[in-house]
């Protein structure tokens, strides 16, 4: 396997590779650098704020803020296709009815602070052809929430991404969520509840839709 040369800019930082093709090639190379990245960042935010990064209790943080960002941002690694998989089944269905998938938890980071924010997710469908694989869904919420985000656009993201995938006839969705950026600075207020909703295709033209949407999902 090749290596990857990243030069150094002599203060800790490296310059952006220059072998492009080569990364492209070989994703893994650019994991392991980033990593390396977000490690020398931490340590130069730990000093900025008068820390010891050598000292015991924050000798291995670095290390494990890196791998904790590879977790929650580890939807920039996936790609709708991939989710998928193909996962989408013809299906007799009645005209009309609804597929809800109700409470599903998410966790997401806002753009603006880098401050986690939690919720559920519900997402509906009227089928036209065919229908998707149940687990999919989930997944598509967590592809999109695991990216800095805000919700409006997290609950857009979900919706126009089972429209491309199934081509259904409506699609809603309704995402909650808890933010850290109003509970812990600003505003200061905890408990509050952020609700964005999407609607497309029929869910947008017919109300009775929606009405039965939000009796389904107990709101």
């Amino acid at each position: 396997m090749n290596t990857l040369t990243v030069q150094s800019n002599g203060n800790g930082h490296h310059n952006s590779p220059e072998h492009l093709d080569e990364i492209a090639e070989h994703p893994e190379l650019m994991l392991i650098d980033t990593h390396t990245a977000i490690e020398e960042s931490v340590r130069e935010i730990l000093c900025a704020v008068g820390e010891d990064p050598n000292r015991d209790g924050l000798l291995r943080t670095p290390h494990r803020v890196a791998k904790m960002y590879g977790e929650l941002l580890e939807g920039y690694t996936q790609d709708l296709d991939t989710i998928v998989n193909n996962a989408m089944f013809e299906v007799e269905y009645g005209e009309g009815e609804m597929v809800v998938v109700a409470d599903i938890e998410y966790g997401s980071m806002c753009e603006h602070h880098m401050l986690p924010f939690v919720g559920k997710a519900h997402v509906a469908y009227i089928p036209r052809d065919k229908v998707i694989g149940l687990s999919k869904i989930p997944r598509i919420v967590d592809m999109f929430a695991r990216r800095l985000q805000v919700q409006e656009r997290l609950t857009n993201e979900i919706a126009d991404a089972l429209v491309q995938v199934i081509d259904p006839v409506g699609v809603m969705v309704v995402v909650e969520g808890q933010h850290s950026c109003a509970s812990l600075r600003g505003v200061e207020k905890h408990g509050l509840n952020m609700i964005t909703t999407a609607q497309r295709g029929e869910f947008r033209a017919n109300p009775g839709l929606r009405e039965e949407y939000y009796r389904l999902i107990g709101k």
